[in-house]
């Protein structure tokens, strides 16, 4: 019997989606997958492997929000889209997942959230000079925890255990999840803010932004939709992305994750769904920005979006890219 050991085969290399240029020359590239879906639900544009299992990290929150509306919280405006939110962690946002919390019979001490700053640099800079310390509350998935901890309250569900997969409303999410994307859920981790986090493709999380615009009035993801729509700033914050495209080009819903995770849908049912392979952040803007040129939005906040400078001394030295 042959003692050499089996080496499996490499997966082919996946497309490069961003390029990182330094004074006219590229140092470093971001590969991943993108998936555009056509109005119809068609797959449009494909690059990389979308069909593969991702961890959508909180681009899955609009589904954990309809969730916790299935289960019977009644909630709307803007306590609904902090429920879908990875907040930046503004006083706006602190004061209402209190009052969320307050409305209950809650405290920030029930929140399970590991203690955080606020997601936005600035925010977090004004919060540490003002003697701010890491907080649960202030962790970015606080508003989506109150809303998670609110239907337990309602519905007499243990709340200790309330992130278990095994709850009651994990298993709901779970459900939702695999509605929404038209296809099961192939893997169960645990994301950064302690929640259970469902793997599905590209493909099934870009079918599943399309099923929440697309939705009937009334339903769990319709109101889900309407609401970030409608109070983008509380889904995200006043100096991010998710809020200027949903701000500016009416109808559409966009929710970025961890990992340089993104899908938005827009009014008709076009939609994409993407992931830089490397959770490189930084490429997530520029991509985004092309991915809406492939889905024929021609708007400022495009630019906006996909600016991403270099910067050398001090300066702007280069740029980083999309490639695609």
């Amino acid at each position: 019997m042959s003692s050499t050991p089996f080496i499996s085969p490499a997966a082919p290399a996946l497309p490069v989606l961003a390029e990182v240029v330094r004074s006219g020359f590229v140092e470093g590239h971001h590969r991943g997958s993108l998936v555009v879906l056509a109005a119809d639900g068609s797959v449009e544009q494909a690059l990389g492997d979308p069909a593969a299992a991702v961890f959508p990290r909180s681009s899955n929150k609009p589904m954990q929000a309809a969730a916790v509306l299935r289960a019977g919280l009644d909630l709307s405006g803007e306590r609904l889209a902090l429920a879908a939110a990875s907040h930046s962690g503004e006083g706006f946002h602190l004061d209402l997942v209190r009052k969320m919390l307050a409305e209950h019979g809650l405290t920030p001490d029930d929140l399970q959230t590991p203690p955080d700053l606020p997601l936005d640099p600035d925010e977090a800079e004004t919060y540490l000079a003002a003697g701010g310390v890491r907080e649960r509350i202030t962790m970015n998935c606080s508003g989506k925890h109150a809303a998670m901890l609110a239907v337990c309250a309602r519905n007499g569900w243990d709340q200790a255990t309330y992130l278990d997969p095994a709850h009651p409303l994990q298993q709901l999410v779970h459900q939702v999840v695999e509605d929404a994307a038209g296809e099961p859920v192939t893997a169960v981790g645990t994301d950064g803010c302690g929640a259970p986090l469902m793997a599905i493709s590209l493909v099934g999380l870009a079918r599943a932004f399309r099923s929440f615009v697309l939705a009937e009035e009334c339903t769990a993801e319709r109101r889900v939709a309407d609401a970030m729509r409608a109070h983008p700033e509380y889904v995200a914050g006043t100096r991010r992305p998710d809020t200027w495209l949903m701000r500016e080009v009416p109808g559409t819903l966009s929710k970025m994750g961890a990992e340089a995770v993104q899908a938005v849908a827009l009014a008709d049912g076009r939609a994409v769904a993407f992931k830089i392979a490397d959770g490189g952040g930084r490429a997530l803007g520029p991509v985004l920005a092309r991915a809406l040129e492939l889905l024929g939005i021609d708007a400022p906040v495009v630019d906006r979006i996909g600016r991403a400078p270099l910067m050398g001394g001090g300066a702007e030295v280069g740029v980083i890219r999309a490639a695609f």
